[in-house]
């Protein structure tokens, strides 16, 4: 029987290159200042067994991987980090920051053609119910978000050789980032239409404001779940 849940759960999510480290930062610092204990977490990641899984998934080229498969081990770290993680901080009255979640393999998955419906039928399963109370999502443009992360368009899907990643860190993108621009133009369409069904509320930010404007945004999208 899983431990009865207390705190509060909110992810940040949104395309590649829309401040999520930066403001996740920020919110912890903010949460912290104010007394609230706050556990912070990366989706996927988070656990010595979500990190391994974490690695098939990011370090290595996708290219021959069955979207179903990558679909499943992503929903595979993601519950090792609920069970490890996420349930037992929340059953103390923790509050926990999650760096992306079940939306993030909506959107990815749901590009790579995964029924983003179908996500999340998968982790009611996957995750026994294990919702977050409210996930804000930053949103930006492609281009835009390519360009703070320091590559343009034309970098896309480049930088993998026979299916390993380069030599020098650093060099080339995650797996994610690098499939094409159009890949990451339906990312941002699946994203922006998460709210309407969704099982819990996705509050849309607009992350190309200024990184103090974005965080007051967050901060006010926050005030009903934390109060």
């Amino acid at each position: 029987m899983n431990e009865p849940i207390c705190g509060k759960f909110i992810v940040l999510d949104g395309p590649d290159g829309s401040g999520k480290s930066t403001q996740h930062g920020r919110l912890e610092k903010r949460l912290l200042s104010l007394g609230i204990e706050a556990v912070s977490c990366r989706d996927p990641g988070g656990t010595d067994i979500g990190n391994r899984i974490r690695s098939i998934l990011l370090d290595f080229d996708l290219s021959e991987m069955d979207v179903n498969c990558e679909t499943m081990l992503f929903m595979a770290s993601r519950a090792q980090l609920a069970s490890e993680v996420i349930r037992p901080a929340l059953a103390v009255g923790k509050t926990v920051l999650c760096d992306r979640y079940v939306t993030s393999t909506c959107a990815y998955q749901g590009a790579a053609g995964y029924d983003p419906h179908r996500v999340i039928e998968l982790a009611k399963y996957a995750l026994d119910g294990l919702w977050p109370d409210v996930t804000i999502m930053l949103d930006i443009d492609p281009e835009s978000g390519f360009g703070r992360i320091g590559r343009g368009p034309q970098h896309a899907g480049k930088n993998r050789k026979n299916g390993q990643p380069e030599l020098f860190v650093g060099s080339q993108p995650d797996a994610m980032e690098a499939r094409s621009i159009e890949f990451h133009r339906r990312v941002r369409a699946i994203f922006l239409e998460l709210h309407s069904y969704y099982p819990t509320p996705v509050i849309t930010v607009n992350a190309g404001e200024h990184v103090d404007a974005v965080e007051a945004r967050i901060w006010e999208a926050l005030s009903g779940v934390l109060a």
